[in-house]
């Protein structure tokens, strides 16, 4: 759900590209649905085909040059890259596919040749490396490509590098192209068959609820809430952007949909351009955090989490902080418009729209329970959304506002491949990076480096952990992101003193922080360009809303309780659970007055401060005999400060 998905499919095709791409969009789609499902091909082949049409959609539809994109010499220039990926990838697929063991060369399978491989084998290879990072470059911008190409140059010439570089013996490049893209463990590796295997098809959920009008009766349930409520547009903004973001996991796209409606609501209110912008960065941020769908984080968990941990185990350790950071964003909103004067929303009196959203709202939340159901009962994550996106058209019959035509069919299959596309290549040129990985022995030396430096002290390894995703995160998908850093670093999370999850969830988090951080902070950049506000201030603001996010993932892996888990990473007492929540609320209570600097009145800097300070004691200790005492005087005090706040207010 990265951008409306109708219009592909309504509009007339302007030329044989257009046509050619909607044409592969639903090739894309059907082909994906068809093979999770099924043994259509073997794993190699099917990442084949699914990466050729992914790169092949983004070489169609996004040009060299954007604004020469018209040009013939560009676009004959774009369907030369067009062959040459359809060339390079059916290679891989042919030469890996058992059914086409009559074309394999000297009938061997591509696998099975390492060390014996043919000239033509490493020209492929590396046509086809150049292929992903262009497609890269053009998908999602200079970052991943750059980073791919340091890591190429780190294990062509690990011999020369400085003892502070993790030197290698070095690899050639035939042994480069054999870990990269001829053999399982590159571009055809698990960061492709993540998005193969489960990220794709939750897109496609999102852009056929999309197509149901769903996306209509998020915001519209949104603003029935909070009606007559003081700042009512933002508290919109963060529930709408909280359930929209659950869905597409991408927090520019979450910003760049929902922003469009709630951003003008919000500046008409009282919030001006950049606290709009900030508002609405945040909550789109977070939404990848909120379950059951968490865009692609929780899919990559279950390859990467160790020991295995189930679907139904991340959503419910993922549960109380998406609820604590997204209660922490609406209070913090509440006492920003309170401290502005802000309006508030108005009722609705538009009955009709009110009950055509009734059926929308029945589409919408009967697929969220046919696939929370199939979850619990132990479906894979793949059949259960296959069986939710039946649901999807058999609930959508009951109401000629949510019916879906073949049109809108059409239109969802057409925006899951534009939205999935980038993802594609992105986790392609991933896959490059994690091969050289494994390839120079980096994913074992640089764990290594950062326990030495935090020398067993959590917090520190936390902080080189939170510091390092950030800085990783700036310009990247989060989902990449996480997968990268999980790779890179897994021993480390392995050593801290927490359950396996809450320490992936950590950086999976500030994955997404990263998209609020300045002063690269895509979310917010998106968000300005909405507001038409100034890009840094917006960053700023974003980051201010968000900053509870920048605490809990350091309070859930302290006080594990937060995720229902011991620190033995078995299942925690309710009672111990209830405890742990509450002193945090008290916490997030504290942390959103200081940051928007009111709670039933303006409060001075020197309180604020204080308040902030306390919030960080009880975030930043652990729930034992040690520290509970510090930790439970903290939230005393703050909830003694805003008792008298209140008190003088009254």
């Amino acid at each position: 759900m990265s951008e409306p998905v109708s219009e592909p499919a309504k509009r007339t095709p302007k030329s044989p590209n257009q046509l050619v791409y909607n044409v592969l969009a639903v090739v894309l789609s059907v082909f994906v649905l068809t093979a999770v499902n099924t043994n259509l091909f073997d794993e190699q082949p099917n990442l084949a085909l699914f990466g050729m049409l992914g790169l092949t959609l983004v070489f169609l539809s996004r040009p060299v040059i954007k604004r020469w994109g018209e040009k013939i010499p560009i676009r004959v220039f774009d369907w030369v890259l067009v062959i040459a990926t359809i060339v390079t990838f059916g290679y891989v697929f042919i030469q890996s596919e058992r059914m086409l063991e009559r074309f394999w060369i000297d009938g061997t399978l591509l696998g099975d040749r390492a060390g014996n491989e043919k000239p033509i084998d490493f020209w492929i290879a590396g046509i086809g490396l150049v292929l992903v990072l262009e497609a890269t470059r053009r998908a999602i911008g200079w970052t991943l490509p750059i980073l791919c190409a340091i890591f190429i140059g780190y294990a062509l010439f690990g011999q020369s590098m400085p003892d502070w570089l993790f030197p290698h013996r070095g690899s050639s490049w035939e042994q480069i192209a054999q870990k990269t893209f001829l053999q399982s463990g590159g571009v055809f590796g698990i960061a492709l068959r993540v998005m193969f295997m489960y990220v794709f098809l939750f897109v496609l959920f999102g852009t056929l609820l999309e197509q149901t009008g769903a996306t209509a009766y998020v915001i519209r349930f949104a603003r029935r809430i909070f009606q007559n409520s003081s700042g009512g547009p933002a508290k919109v903004a963060v529930v709408s952007s909280g359930l929209m973001g659950s869905l597409s996991g991408s927090a520019v796209a979450n910003t760049a949909t929902t922003g469009t409606f709630t951003i003008p609501l919000m500046k008409s209110s009282g919030f001006n351009s950049e606290s709009a912008a900030g508002v609405e960065a945040a909550a789109s941020s977070g939404g990848a955090l909120m379950p059951p769908i968490m865009g692609a984080g929780a899919y990559m968990m279950l390859e990467m989490v160790e020991p295995a941990v189930t679907y139904v185990e991340i959503i419910k350790a993922a549960l109380i902080p998406a609820i604590l950071y997204y209660t922490a964003l609406l209070l913090t909103v509440h006492f920003h418009a309170k401290r502005i004067g802000a309006e508030s929303e108005p009722a609705l009196k538009d009955v009709g729209a009110v009950d055509m959203s009734a059926f929308q709202g029945f589409v919408f939340f009967g697929s969220f329970v046919i696939l929370i159901v199939m979850l619990v009962w132990g479906y894979t994550p793949f059949r259960a959304v296959s069986t939710s996106l039946a649901g999807i058209l058999i609930l959508s019959l009951f109401s000629k506002s949510t019916r879906l035509d073949h049109e809108k069919i059409y239109a969802a299959l057409v925006g899951a491949a534009k939205g999935g596309m980038a993802l594609i290549v992105a986790a392609s040129c991933v896959g490059i990076i994690l091969g050289i990985v494994d390839m120079t022995g980096l994913g074992a030396a640089l764990p290594a480096q950062i326990q030495t430096l935090a020398n067993d002290n959590a917090i520190l390894a936390l902080l080189l952990l939170m510091v390092s995703t950030i800085i990783l995160g700036m310009g990247l998908p989060s989902a990449v992101c996480y997968l990268l850093m999980a790779i890179l670093v897994g021993s480390v999370l392995t050593t801290l003193k927490t359950p396996p999850l809450a320490a992936h969830l950590f950086i999976f988090y500030f994955g997404m922080m990263s998209m609020v951080t300045p002063p690269v902070a895509l979310a917010a950049y998106a968000a300005a360009a909405i507001a038409k506000g100034d890009v840094m201030k917006s960053a700023f603001a974003a980051f201010r809303f968000a900053l509870v996010g920048f605490a809990l993932p350091y309070a859930f892996v302290l006080k594990p309780e937060l995720l229902m888990l011991t620190v033995e990473n078995e299942a925690a007492d309710p009672l111990t659970i209830a405890g742990t929540v509450a002193v945090t609320l008290v916490a997030i209570c504290g942390l959103a007055a200081s940051i928007a600097g009111y709670a039933f009145h303006r409060i001075g800097w020197g309180s604020r401060l204080l308040l902030l300070g306390l919030s960080l004691v009880v975030f930043l200790t652990r729930m034992n005999d040690a520290q509970l005492i510090v930790q439970l005087a903290a939230a005393g005090l703050i909830a003694v400060m805003i008792g008298i706040n209140w008190k003088s207010n009254t």
